[in-house]
């Protein structure tokens, strides 16, 4: 667990890991089939309704439960150990959660969503990626175009998480017909007014459940639907952050689930051999070592965004940015080696799809980590970053 510190100790947070181990039960009995068919994963997401799970990070003036960045990165990582997919649908969900929460304020429409999002457990999906320009989230080739008290949007959205499972799409587009690619906003669409013309399958090495196919996606909802903040502050100041943390907290659900099944074939090894250090030993230490590593960078990612949350002028520093970019590349790349050790320790039988020890769809479904937003689109960021930043050097602060 990444035991944040309210996370062990808050009443609340207590209730919040009872109540995602039910949910974990649930996801992990069903992750063969959802992971073989590639279907979405409906027994997580009722469990996590009948939890009341979605809307735990929604203020409790608003109908939720005030749940913390550290308390939901900890629920993504239990959910994560128990069922890849469903554990990257939470963690996208919540992703798009903390918009609402950190830039919806404002508005009185957003603020009655948030509480319908609580109140009836609303599946919040996202449509940032675009024909044309990949995954490049900070740029976009559509716009909403004003229709008098409405706007329109019409995008080839080569990517909507869950899109045919989703209750509402938080899709980015130009502000205007004329503006720029990125001036961009973040508009609230409902699953009635979105037309969602299928233009692609999401058949996948890994990640299967999260069903993000790809549309034609076109909407005309009401102008108060559009955030009131721009989309560029949204993503500084919440979804930078909120992605890579949620993200590698499940990252290292993923690789602890892998490390604990390779730890299980070691010990089953040495009551073979009580005599002799089994093979794989010394392996299982190391990459126990690797795991607290990345425990670490986690937690540190965590307690660094709390601290900046409440001063805007620190969330949106290149300091923040490039630790936040740094979590997310290097939880990647560990939860990558952690689960590729956890297969050399396991050997044959992990390899194989039919034994307890197998972590081959752990080991197809982290593959996508150093993906989501490619840890070279991250890096370049970071570097053209570092160029204009001063170096952190410092051991405190």
């Amino acid at each position: 667990m990444l035991d944040t510190s309210r996370t062990s100790t808050g009443p609340a947070a207590t209730s919040f890991a009872m109540r995602m181990n039910a949910v974990a039960a649930v996801a992990e009995k069903h992750a063969d089939s959802v992971d073989k068919a590639g279907r979405f994963p409906a027994e997580a997401m009722a469990a996590l309704r009948e939890a009341r799970l979605l809307g735990i990070m929604i203020p409790r003036e608003h109908g939720g439960e005030g749940a913390t960045f550290g308390e939901i990165a900890e629920l993504c990582t239990q959910l994560g150990r128990a069922c890849s997919s469903a554990g990257m649908v939470f963690a996208m969900h919540q992703i798009k959660v903390s918009s609402l929460v950190h830039h919806g304020e404002d508005s009185a429409w957003h603020v009655s969503f948030m509480r319908r999002v609580a109140e009836q457990q609303l599946l919040l999906g996202s449509a940032t990626t675009e024909g044309g320009i990949g995954g490049d989230l900070r740029n976009s080739i559509c716009s909403i175009v004003p229709d008098g008290d409405h706007v329109t949007l019409e995008k080839d959205a080569t990517v909507i998480s869950y899109g045919l499972d989703a209750d509402a799409i938080l899709a980015t587009a130009r502000r205007a017909p004329d503006a720029a690619s990125s001036d961009q906003v973040m508009v609230v669409i409902e699953k009635g007014q979105a037309g969602l013309d299928q233009t692609s399958v999401w058949d996948t090495l890994g990640m299967r459940g999260t069903c993000s196919h790809g549309f034609k996606l076109k909407a005309r909802v009401p102008a108060e639907q559009v955030f009131p903040r721009p989309f560029a502050e949204i993503a500084a100041q919440s979804m930078l952050a909120s992605s890579h943390l949620f993200w590698a907290g499940l990252w290292f659900g993923i690789a602890g689930g892998a490390l604990a099944k390779a730890q299980a074939s070691v010990k089953a090894a040495a009551r073979r051999t009580p005599n002799a250090l089994p093979p794989g030993a010394t392996r299982l230490a190391a990459a126990a070592a690797e795991l607290s590593a990345l425990k670490a960078l986690v937690r540190d990612g965590i307690a660094r965004f709390e601290a900046a949350r409440h001063h805007e002028e620190d969330l949106n520093t290149m300091g923040f940015a490039v630790a936040m970019n740094a979590v997310k590349v290097q939880a990647s790349q560990k939860a990558v080696a952690i689960v590729q050790e956890a297969l050399t320790i396991t050997g044959i039988l992990g390899f194989k799809n039919d034994t307890p020890f197998s972590v081959g769809r752990q080991l197809r479904d982290i593959l996508s980590a150093p993906l989501m937003i490619a840890n070279d689109r991250v890096i370049a960021n970071t570097s053209t970053m570092l160029l204009m930043s001063r170096l952190d050097t410092d051991l405190e602060g």
